[in-house]
């Protein structure tokens, strides 16, 4: 079991590499292949919604054939393949290819931890251990800001992302040999998808999972580079996504066991995600306060973002055991998902603001808009702990 774990753990902290280091390289691809920020939020998009969709077949195969073969497969012919055909990318449609595969290969990797923790451990625990899984996964946030930095200078960016793809094979045969799957239930209750859509209480959840972590994916996956390397320099884009990630990470460790400290999944939701808005409020109506109350507020939305695995844990609760995996799909789809649909929007929307600081303060107002609508859709759930 520790064994297992481990390995997805490290599947999980590339997960988090492979959605935030655009950013990074950012410079490097404009420079080489002549990649627009518009050309590099449809290839980041293009990652959550190859993510997300691969969240239905993904939700069959772990109540089915079990998260073993699900995540090593996966993990390791689309995320390496991925990964080398990003290292030989030539044009812009080549990188937009690569994070398809990429995406693809890690969605079923968070997934499959979920759905071990759900059926081993008790439901009390979920959130927290689900919490820290994500605390200790995003240190690959933080190895995609300043050590890919650092990487890249020594390597170059082909060099590093043939390294990377290495690294995925690796840890793609580790989950082989080391996961152990779960008693999978082949007597008993049957259901399928459509059982989970039917669950009322779950529709306000859902709406919250597709715009909660959006802001704070967005932010520190993509804009961040473009944003502090037209305003404050290229030097210090690594830091500020430094910053950033550090405080996603703190997030998570926070509010991993807040819902057994206060009684309540709901209010801890709500009450992190009006805050998050609130920051978003603020860029919106200053889009450049200057570097480091900027670097603050960027610190201050991934921190407060990071309510994923309190809203994951309140929208299985409502999910019965033999659809467990459907159940946590479903949820991660629309997580995944709401990242994509904003990535491909803020795109254009940039754009069609004239970029610049017009750009930035629409892509602002969009992230607290979203989170505010979310909020309202999500204070019709019922509360519901473990």
């Amino acid at each position: 079991m520790k064994a297992g774990l481990t390995a997805l753990t490290l599947a999980y902290v590339l997960s988090q590499f492979y959605r935030a280091f655009l950013a990074v390289l950012a410079p490097e691809l404009t420079a080489e292949l002549g990649i627009s920020p518009a050309q590099l939020s449809r290839a980041s998009g293009i990652w959550f919604v190859a993510f997300a969709a691969a969240q239905i077949p993904i939700g069959w195969a772990l109540d089915r054939i079990g998260p073993r073969r699900t995540a090593a497969a996966l993990l390791g012919l689309a995320g390496g393949g991925g990964a080398l055909l990003f290292a030989g990318a030539q044009a812009g449609w080549h990188v937009t290819a690569a994070m398809a595969l990429i995406g693809v290969g890690c969605a079923p990797v968070l997934m499959a931890s979920y759905y071990i923790f759900a059926r081993t451990f008790s439901a009390a625990v979920f959130a927290t251990l689900a919490s820290v899984l994500i605390g200790v996964g995003s240190l690959g946030n933080i190895a995609a800001s300043v050590p890919l930095g650092w990487a890249v200078e020594a390597m170059g960016w082909r060099g590093t992302m043939t390294a990377l793809a290495a690294a995925t094979l690796i840890i793609a045969v580790s989950c082989w040999l080391f996961v152990n799957d779960p008693k999978i239930v082949r007597d008993g209750p049957k259901g399928s998808l459509l059982d989970v859509l039917r669950i009322p209480a779950l529709w306000p959840v859902l709406a919250m999972m597709l715009v909660n972590y959006a802001p704070a994916a967005g932010i520190r996956g993509l804009w961040a580079g473009p944003y502090v390397a037209e305003f404050y320099g290229v030097a210090l884009v690594g830091t500020v996504t430094l910053a950033m990630g550090l405080a996603m990470i703190l997030g998570n460790f926070v509010y991993g066991p807040l819902d057994r400290v206060t009684g309540t999944r709901k209010g801890v939701v709500m009450a992190g995600n009006l805050l998050g808005a609130a920051a978003c409020g603020v860029l919106w109506w200053s889009p450049v306060p200057g570097l480091w109350q900027a670097a603050a507020l960027f610190a201050l939305i991934g921190a407060l973002g990071s309510s994923y695995a309190v809203c994951m844990a309140h929208g299985r609760a409502f999910v019965p055991p033999h659809l467990t995996g459907r159940g946590v799909t479903l949820l991660n789809l629309f997580s995944i998902g709401g990242v994509g649909v904003m990535q491909f929007a803020t795109g254009p929307l940039f754009e069609a603001a004239g970029g610049g600081v017009d750009g930035f303060r629409t892509l602002f107002g969009l992230f607290a808009l979203a989170l505010l609508a979310g909020c309202a859709i999500y204070a019709l759930a019922p509360d519901r702990t473990d």
